[in-house]
């Protein structure tokens, strides 16, 4: 039909699709100190350093990306990859003694889980939480809850953006695929857009006639 533009996705954002958790547990895994080790290498005549993975971390990373490519299967977290959707990495440290700095050990393990391709395609969307930190000397593990994070983009959820676009459905710019509207729900702030209002806002042409005609009828 004529002048009718369906929102293309992500425009609208499915609420039963944002709403589903995925559950892991992890041995705790190298620290930040011993993923990367280094070794001295002539260059051009010159000694160098030179950074590999450690042995320690390689076997980790293949010993739980396998695991999550199995929890994926099992629990059923079925979300195509998004570059733009961000994710909170929920998780409680069950260290088997005192003193551990729990920032150490996200590293390897969010390495981890993009190497599967399954949650995220990089690990720059990831929002991580440290929830409790408990000692357990005879289970140390780590236990992640990752989920789809309430906001999107620069709104705070997803009632919110689905609102601003609604609005968007009436202005000329939407029909030529809005770069502010697609920036806006990638999170990018713009001076055009203050207080959930667009300063660009055109209305189409067809509904200045629409409302035109009601304001000659009603005269």
């Amino acid at each position: 039909m004529r002048g009718v533009f369906i929102a293309p996705l992500p425009y609208y954002i499915d609420k039963l699709v944002r709403n589903i958790e995925l559950h892991l547990t992890s041995e705790i895994p190298p620290s930040v100190n011993h993923y990367l080790a280094y070794r001295g290498v002539m260059k051009n005549g010159r000694p160098r350093a030179m950074s590999y993975k450690t042995q320690e971390a390689v076997q980790y990373r293949r010993r739980f990306a396998e695991y999550v490519t199995e929890q994926v299967a099992e629990q059923g977290w079925d979300r195509v990859p998004d570059k733009d959707q961000h994710f909170y990495v929920d998780a409680v440290f069950y260290f088997d003694k005192r003193r551990m700095d729990c920032n150490n050990y996200f590293k390897v393990m969010l390495d981890a889980i993009t190497d599967t391709q399954l949650i995220w395609l990089d690990d720059d969307v990831t929002c991580e939480r440290v929830q409790r930190i408990y000692y357990d000397s005879e289970n140390p593990r780590i236990e992640l809850t990752i989920r789809p994070v309430d906001y999107v983009g620069i709104f705070d959820d997803e009632s919110q953006a689905n609102e601003f676009v609604s609005v968007c459905f009436g202005c000329a710019r939407y029909q030529r695929n809005c770069s502010l509207l697609r920036k806006a729900l990638i999170g990018k702030i713009q001076r055009e857009i203050y207080e959930g209002e667009c300063t660009k806002y055109t209305k189409k042409k067809e509904i200045r006639e629409i409302n035109n005609g009601k304001e000659e009828h009603e005269d």
